[in-house]
């Protein structure tokens, strides 16, 4: 994403807690900074992408943070934060008098590197319009309304589908394999009918059928996802069953291998279970 925002000729100060990974650029346009203070003493808009709530918490509001810098208006929180801890945040900004924007984005590394993300938007009407033509370098828009937090319900739940689809697609395909079915031609016949998802139209041909589990999303990150969202729907008194399954499975998968595994590796557990691996 950084990459995009240099290429469309905006100049970007970068900070990671990793000093490589914002100097790997290797961009003119791109420079580095000391702190997310810093970046926000050389910025009107500030993103962040991150990976747990309380670490974007303490990027925006702790000790050297983007709160901190004495040019930031607008920040722009690309991670999946939930809705509990953006309204948080958005409150404390407020009385700063910098906007708060949720902008959680979809659609993996492919998708990011292709300026073809899905983002979903919350926050007032005239910042969406101000920052909606650096967002477009990223990706299609949905605008979910000015209530903080409404985006990341919508990918609270967008990323639950998606960890369910791959649970579900791997009991099926582990049924096929065991009763003598090539899992690719399964996929195929998923795919060209109704049962077609994400997981048989992309995950698996790319990540399973090869055995590399490398689809590119940590377990870690899909376990906190799903949990934060059978956690909100609990709060609206919305019943999440299903939901509830899918986060006991991704809490096994994360003990079994890892959370730093991929989260495609929660059809290992299938394949264990049933005695069967789903190869092409």
């Amino acid at each position: 994403m950084t990459r995009r925002l240099a290429a469309a000729g905006h100049e970007v100060i970068a900070y990671d807690a990793r000093p490589d990974a914002a100097a790997a650029m290797g961009l003119a346009s791109v420079t580095t900074a000391a702190s997310p203070a810093e970046v926000a003493s050389n910025a009107e808009i500030v993103f962040c992408s991150l990976p747990t709530p309380a670490i974007v918490r303490e990027v925006v509001l702790g000790k050297n943070g983007v709160a901190e810098g004495s040019q930031a208006r607008i920040v722009v929180d690309l991670s999946t934060t939930g809705p509990s801890m953006a309204g948080v945040i958005d409150k404390e900004l407020v009385a700063r008098d910098i906007a708060w924007v949720d902008a959680p984005v979809s659609g993996g590394i492919a998708g990011a590197t292709n300026g073809t993300l899905a983002v979903m938007v919350s926050c007032r009407q005239a910042v969406y319009d101000e920052v909606d033509p650096v967002l477009a370098n990223f990706g299609k828009r949905f605008f979910c309304g000015e209530t903080p937090g409404s985006a990341q319900v919508a990918k609270l739940g967008n990323n639950m589908i998606a960890a369910a689809v791959i649970l579900l697609s791997a009991e099926a395909l582990a049924m096929g394999v065991k009763a003598g079915l090539d899992p690719k031609v399964m996929c195929d016949i998923i795919n060209a009918s109704s049962g077609r998802n994400s997981a048989t139209q992309d995950k698996f041909p790319r990540a399973v059928l090869p055995g590399t589990f490398d689809f590119g999303f940590a377990t870690s990150l899909s376990y906190k996802d799903v949990r934060m969202c059978v956690d909100e729907a609990e709060n609206l008194g919305v019943p999440m069953v299903a939901g509830s399954l899918v986060r006991q499975m991704l809490a096994a998968t994360n003990a079994r291998f890892g959370p730093d595994s991929d989260f495609t590796s929660m059809v290992k557990i299938v394949e264990e279970w049933a005695g069967v691996e789903i190869r092409g």
